[in-house]
């Protein structure tokens, strides 16, 4: 017997036990949990966050699933699953930085997925997630096929009595699932974090199934507070408090943990430039910390999809979001229940002509209309389009592409080792724009510990600036130099240095501010080697026995969205609960 941790034996009298126990609550977990219960079987789902939902219930609410749904027969689009694989496994789809979208794809994965998509969309449906009545389209999809559009969005009204930790439409979608998985008796143990998968025999043996985990408790307590946070339904929920738990699964163990963006090092072996400075999505509520991948490589699991961790297209770096918080991946809502823990709402921006984007010595690198990657290719990007035709790759170069990022870590100026990070990127303003944008400066709109600053010069600005990633004072001289030239930028209508078009606005009226800008990591996708059934397979290609994973945690699939959790996830409960 081996775990993780390296220890032997499942105790004969394990704390809990079930049938399929299944790791995370997210857009991964909760489809497992009701695709297992409703194959009939007892399901634990193990979450070490206060409440479910995971990344997913932090998310807009876009889910990509298409294949011929029942929404895109109501509003005649024409797709199927042949035509969906086709799309995600097509080497000629290439973005206008040269960043190929399915090219890194596993086959055998996309094809699970395109022959389970209108499946699982009519699944979800069917245990309560309500989509919004409009054809699907492709707002805010990411690498999801050519021919037809596949995005479908959640429906939810803010205030309309979910619990959710920041107001968006994700709720919807994890709400609706959360409540069916309860009715049908799926159990939840919140406050729990895995530590380790425990697996019969060696991981050297090919052969010795996983039995079970272990997980420590982990309460999420607010500050000035001893109570921790309770999640938001209780029907199900196993109240445990012990401090280590050994708890078995009589046929599977299934990763739902969300992937890796949170853990620092992890991250790292794909793109060394991600050092700490970079803010990760989601946190603090939900953190990607790559512990559903390390435990199980620690038992025999591969790594796989590698490559497209480092494509530069979709949502895998995000810039431009909120300013002026650490957790600047959208603007806070200030009823959420762990705002004690995010601090500060953030700045939405409406118009990038209002400020400049500098790096840690006060340098301008960039033209602030510009952001993401490229989006990743969706319906009708390319037109005309032919399936495999080398044509498609014939794209006009745009030199903007994925160059904020590029530019904001690579300049590395003031930085220091042993990382050289860029370090962080600020946006400066002045009064005037705060006016123009109805900005509120003050927390908790802000972060004025160490992620905002107020000067009446420039000069004093730059002097306020400290924040624990700025490795180097910035100064007033280079501040002022670069405002400067900005603005004589705005007189003469033309930005010389990185053609931003037609510069608006001078930064002259007091008080000046510094608000954080710096890009952040958002999605993860290279994960655990997995067939079509999802099940995980060892360094050798062969299966893990009673082992699955779906979604951020699995790889070999480039796509943003839940769609690609909310599939695996079924396919994985339902092949979990046939486990002998």
């Amino acid at each position: 017997m081996a775990h993780s941790e390296g220890s032997t034996g499942l105790p004969s009298e394990p704390d809990l036990a079930a049938d399929v126990v299944i790791i995370g609550s997210g857009a991964t977990g909760l489809p497992a949990a009701i695709a297992a219960a409703d194959a009939g079987a007892s399901v634990l789902v193990v979450e070490t966050n206060y409440d479910v939902g995971g990344h997913a219930i932090l998310s807009g609410g876009n889910v990509p699933l298409g294949g011929g749904t029942s929404a895109q027969r109501k509003y005649g689009i024409e797709d199927s699953p042949d035509m969906v694989f086709y799309d995600l496994t097509d080497w000629s789809v290439v973005q206008v930085n040269g960043s190929p979208d399915y090219r890194y794809s596993d086959r055998a994965v996309i094809r699970a997925f395109a022959d389970h998509c209108a499946e699982t969309y009519e699944f979800l449906l069917a245990n309560g997630v309500e989509f919004k009545e409009i054809p699907p389209d492709s707002s805010g999809a990411h690498s999801t096929g050519n021919s037809a559009p596949r995005e479908n969005h959640a429906f939810w009204t803010h205030g309309a009595g979910l619990a959710s930790p920041n107001g968006r439409p994700g709720t919807g979608f994890v709400r609706s699932l959360e409540a069916g998985a309860r009715e049908k008796g799926v159990k939840f143990l919140l406050n729990y974090k895995m530590t380790g998968i425990i697996r019969e025999g060696s991981a050297d043996d090919g052969n010795g199934r996983v039995l079970g985990i272990t997980a420590k408790y982990t309460p999420t307590v607010l500050p000035g507070n001893t109570t921790p946070l309770q999640s938001y339904r209780s029907k199900g929920n196993l109240n445990r408090t012990e401090a280590n738990l050994t708890i078995r699964a009589g046929k599977a163990v299934i990763i739902g943990t969300g992937g890796s963006t949170s853990n620092v090092n992890f991250r790292r072996m794909f793109d060394p430039r991600l050092t700490d400075v970079y803010q990760v999505a989601g946190e603090p509520y939900t953190f990607q910390d790559a512990s559903g991948e390390l435990a199980a490589m620690a038992i025999g699991a591969s790594l796989w999809g590698l490559a497209n961790q480092t494509l530069e297209n979709g949502d895998n770096i995000r810039v431009q979001r909120a300013l002026g918080t650490r957790y600047n991946y959208f603007p806070w809502d200030l009823n959420s229940p762990i705002f004690p823990l995010v601090r500060a709402a953030g700045l939405a921006v409406k118009d990038w002509h209002d400020l400049i984007l500098v790096n840690q010595v006060g340098q301008r690198f960039y033209d602030e209309t510009k952001g993401d990657y490229p989006g990743g290719n969706k319906h009708k990007d390319i037109d005309p389009y032919t399936p495999g035709d080398h044509r498609n790759a014939h794209i006009e170069y745009d030199p903007h592409g994925s160059n904020f990022f590029n530019a904001a870590v690579a300049m590395n100026a003031g930085s220091k080792g042993p990382d050289y990070s860029g370090g962080p990127v600020w946006a400066i303003f002045d009064s005037d724009a705060v006016a123009r944008e109805g900005w509120k400066v003050t927390p908790p709109h802000v972060d004025t510990d160490g992620y905002f600053f107020t000067g009446d010069t420039l000069a004093e600005l730059a002097a306020a600036i400290e924040n624990p990633w700025q490795a180097v004072p910035m100064t007033g001289a280079a501040l002022e130099a670069t405002v400067r030239r900005y603005n004589s930028f705005v007189d003469s209508g033309a930005d010389e240095d990185f053609g931003k078009p037609a510069p608006k606005h001078k930064i002259q009226t007091p008080p000046f501010h510094a608000a954080w800008g710096t890009p952040l990591v958002h999605d993860s996708r290279a994960g655990l080697r997995i067939n079509e059934k999802c099940q995980v397979l060892d360094m050798d290609g062969r299966v893990i026995p009673g082992l699955y994973c779906g979604g951020e945690s699995a790889g070999g699939f480039n796509q943003h969205g839940m769609g690609r959790c909310a599939v695996q996830g079924y396919i994985a409960g339902k092949q979990a609960a046939a486990e002998r």
